[in-house]
Formats: C-alpha cells, structure tokens, sequence
C-alpha cells in the first residue's frame, strides 16, 4: 500500500502554520519549501519528551497541536519517548544539577503517557520510538565517538551551561551529554523538522549539524533537520514556564471541572497567550477577547471563561466543558459551596484525620511545605472558613477549597450507617 502524497498548504493555511503558536523557524526558507514540495513520503516531524511524571501538560500542547496541523497534511509525526535522557534530566533553563531518576520510573511514566498523545495527534500518523531502541546497545566506544563530534566550548555556548559556569556553580559531566543524546536522536529516526519550545534551540541545532556530520541528507533541503520553535506557555504561578518539576502545570488528562477551575485560575495577563497557543480562535475574534480582557471586571472573566471552555472542549469534548461552566458558576460566581457536585471526592479511613494529612496523602496537594505555604496565603478554606492552622480536622462531607480553583469534599465513614 503506497503513502498517499502530501497536500500542499493553501496560502492561509501557510500563514497560520508559520505564524500562530510560533516563536522561530530555522531555516525559515527550507521550512517553506519543505511544505510546498514535500517528499513523496512526507516529511518526520520529531519531537521529544522525557516521562519525568507520568502526565503530559498543556505546555507540551503547544507543540503537540503544531504536529496535529502537520498531520493533517498528510506528514508523520515521529514522537521520541526519552527514556534515556530522562534518567538526566533536561538541564535547559536549570540553575542547578537535576537529581537523576530511575530506569524503573521512567519506565512506568512513559507507559502512563503513551495513551495521552492520541487526544492531539492522529494515531494513524504517529510514529512511538523510544531512545533505548538505539541507546541500550550503545557501548563506551560509542559515547566516546559521540561526545568527540563536539567540544567543551561548544557545549558551554548554551545559555544556561554559560551562566552557571560563570556563576561558579556545578554542572555535572552527564548533563553535558544530554544535548549530544537528544542530538543522536535526530540520526536515529532521520528527522527532517524537530518541534520544541524555545529553551531547546541549542539541542536541536546540534541535531542539525550531527546529522550533516554523520553525512545524513535529512531534513527538507537535504542539510540536517530544520527547527520549528514554538513559545514557552507559562504555568499557573503566572511567572514560570509550565513544568512537571515545578508542579504548576495543568495535565490535558486533568478532568474536565479541575481542568476548567486551574484556567480560572491563571492571571489575566496570560489570558490571551493561552488562547494564543492553546486554541483555534480565529486572530480577529482573539482581538476583541484581548479588549474584553483590558477593560478588566465581568468582560475579563467572561473571556477567561470562555478560553477555559475552548480547552476543555479539547480535551473532554463539549458537553463536559459546558458541564464545567455550570459548575463553576453555582460554586465560584454564585459562592454556593453547599452544592459543590463538581468537587473531586476524596475518601479517607477513619471518623475523621486530621487536615495537613489529608490534603497531602490524597494528593490534592503536593507537599506539606506546600500545603503550609498555602496556608501562610489563606488559600485554605474548610467547610466555607478561612484555615489558619492545621490543628484542624476533616470529616465525613467536608468540603476543602484550596487556592482559586480545587474543590475537595472528603468521604469517609459516614457517621448514619454506624
């Protein structure tokens, strides 16, 4: 069976490929011509992702929803499951050493995120490799001839090897490697256009020049990958990208009232980035949300509220971003805490536990010095009061309100049925 041609991009299709949700294209002109004379067999679109947690976040969307306007095209999508490189730990933008993880973690991430890629890209046009197809046969010889295609100073051209090495601060020899395995990825699988945000231009230009140094004539011109860099979204504390380590992300499995509750959440200052990177509003109607949004009050909430709607749509499909709409109007517009029917429920043992405990083993928030940094803020209300200590305890039916958008009524041994 033959791979159906490629179809050319109309002109605003062009336009909005190359403009919407995009930060920086190199080479810009091989892109193009890359689009507008595909191969036969259509271009490898690669992007990586390492399974540090076992989620995919709307910050990895971005790039996910540039493929999926690839596909539809009629590329393929070669997605890199960093098994190795996880095991590191993606150094870019980091001031300090990441702690390394388990084969075994990454292991049982990657298998959690694997069914999440298919709520962007089409299956039928996706390609899953992972980096031990290739890295588990590699021998010391081989990470010696990797690592003499390029030089110290070369490596320290990266910005944030640069900083940290002017900054007298450590940078561990096996974070140097990364760069040279994610470049290795681009040999491996042949790619011809690698995605990323862009903290990841330096790795994907060394992707470039390995290829043309390995002698391979990928990419659309025949000179090593082209790159297609797309913004870094911001995540929920409004100043740091979003990431899984920092744990201010949003997953797209998130279900759809946490979904829509955490994009309330956000400051208005990032209401039009999100819609910008995350939606398929059209430009013109994106300018009138943007003067919703600066005239501030109940125009800036309805356009928030409908961005939280357009993603959740997404995600979980209309009726369930409509089903979250009504919830939070009853529980955040209405302040009707009584009738939280769209709060997570959260079972416990015992009559009742005390509140630090509860909130932490059952995830809803990630540590306790997070907990008690929340508490500082009063973000942490019980039962519809203000939480000042946590010498306080939950019960059967009570209803914990943390920050702007989670909403918890914890389940346990219902005192009727004793």
């Amino acid at each position: 069976m033959t791979t159906p041609k490629p179809r050319i991009p109309t002109d605003e299709e062009l336009r909005r490929i190359t403009t919407r949700a995009v930060a920086e294209i190199i080479p810009h002109h091989e892109f193009l011509d890359g689009l507008r004379s595909p191969p036969p067999g259509g271009l490898r679109l690669k992007m990586g992702f390492d399974p540090t947690k076992p989620v995919i976040t709307l910050g990895w969307a971005v790039g996910l929803r540039k493929l999926r306007q690839l596909q539809d095209l009629g590329h393929t999508v070669v997605v890199i499951i960093g098994d190795w490189t996880a095991r590191i730990g993606d150094p870019s933008g980091q001031s300090q050493t990441r702690s390394m993880l388990a084969a075994e973690e990454v292991q049982a991430n990657s298998e959690a995120i694997l069914r999440q890629f298919y709520k962007v890209l089409d299956e039928s046009r996706t390609e899953i490799r992972r980096q031990s197809e290739w890295f588990d046969g590699f021998t010391l010889a081989d990470v010696v001839r990797l690592a003499a295609r390029f030089t110290v100073a070369q490596l320290l051209e990266r910005d944030d090897f640069a900083q940290r090495f002017a900054a007298h601060k450590p940078i561990g020899l096996h974070e140097l490697m990364y760069p040279l395995l994610q470049a290795y990825d681009s040999v491996a699988v042949e790619a011809g256009i690698e995605f990323g945000g862009t903290d990841q231009k330096f790795n994907i230009l060394l992707g470039r020049e390995l290829q043309r140094a390995a002698g391979q004539k990928a990419g659309p011109a025949g000179e090593g990958q082209a790159a297609l860099l797309v913004p870094l979204l911001v995540g929920l504390d409004g100043v740091q990208k979003m990431s899984q380590s920092l744990g201010n992300f949003i997953a797209i499995d998130d279900p759809p009232h946490e979904m829509y509750g955490k994009l309330m959440s956000i400051p208005d200052t990032l209401v039009m980035d999100y819609f910008a990177l995350l939606t398929d509003v059209p430009d013109g109607e994106l300018a009138a949300a943007r003067k919703d949004v600066e005239r501030g009050g109940a125009k800036a909430m309805d356009a928030k509220m409908r961005l939280a709607r357009e993603v959740v749509t997404q995600f979980h499909g209309w009726d369930a971003a409509e089903e979250a709409n009504a919830g939070f109007e009853r529980t955040f517009r209405k302040r009707d805490t009584s009738s939280a029917g769209e709060a997570a429920t959260v079972g416990f043992t015992g009559g009742d536990t005390d509140l630090l405990d509860a909130l932490v083993s059952a995830g809803v928030i990630a540590s306790k010095s997070e907990a008690r940094r929340l508490l500082k803020q009063g973000a942490i209300e019980l039962d519809g009061a203000t939480v000042d200590a946590f010498d306080q305890r939950v019960a059967h039916g009570s209803v914990v309100r943390v920050g702007k958008h989670r909403f918890v009524r914890f389940v346990g041994a219902d005192p009727s049925s004793s």
